[in-house]
């Protein structure tokens, strides 16, 4: 099985790939994993990659591109995968189905989680994080509260709100997604390949959803 998850930023695609690649044995591939993963082996690519990483920049399509060629053009490239983050743009998603075909890898679906955007920042606006490397735990004041009021549960470390998580930024990543994101809804869906779920609710409601749209069809991969 090889999907595409789509979604506004924070509409719980990080959250949902992990499941799915847990429940199908599935490789989770996000963006960012990608970056650091080559940055770390010193590629060129990574090497390229490493100015956009260090200054929390989007890294342009055609270095994510190559990140991805690398990826697949290891000795022993992913076969069973969900990706999470990219493509991130049409460009993109054109590379990346040139790269499939090239490794004979079709996509079995492209899943798009559907958010408001009032939601996405109410989501964002609630998160709290502990500071603390070791521990790294993430609450929300509405649905995951911690026991003490700004205080971790696990390592007693004062929660802090991130500054990506300030509606004002929400909203500008979401101008972005709108922008340069959107446009592969209509490209995936013209290939048969696409699938609405609602990204609101709970995790296990929102996973049965996808889940749901897994089923094998005729003629398709899974």
């Amino acid at each position: 099985m090889r999907l595409i998850l789509l979604g506004p930023p924070g509409s719980g695609k990080g959250t949902q790939a992990k499941l799915l690649a847990t429940h199908y044995g599935l490789l989770h591939i996000a963006t960012g994993d990608i970056l650091r993963d080559a940055i770390r082996r010193n590629t060129p690519a990574g090497a390229r990659a490493r100015t956009f990483v260090e200054s929390g920049q989007l890294a342009p399509d055609v270095l994510v591109n190559d990140l991805v060629r690398e990826l697949f053009a290891q000795a022993t490239p992913p076969t069973r995968f969900v990706m999470d983050g990219y493509p991130r743009t049409r460009a993109q998603a054109v590379t990346f189905n040139e790269i499939l075909e090239q490794y004979n890898l079709p996509l079995a679906r492209v899943v798009l989680l559907k958010v408001p955007d009032d939601e996405i920042v109410r989501r964002a606006d609630g998160r709290r994080v502990c500071p603390n490397p070791e521990c790294k735990a993430v609450y929300h004041l509405e649905t995951n509260p911690p026991k003490v009021p700004g205080v971790c549960d696990l390592c007693h470390s004062e929660l802090v709100k991130r500054k990506d998580d300030e509606p004002e930024t929400v909203r500008a990543r979401l101008k972005v997604y709108h922008r340069d994101t959107e446009e592969l809804i209509p490209f995936y869906r013209n290939l048969g390949l696409l699938s609405d779920v609602s990204g609101t609710g709970s995790i296990e409601k929102v996973h049965l959803a996808i889940k749901g749209t897994l089923v094998p069809q005729a003629g398709q991969p899974c």
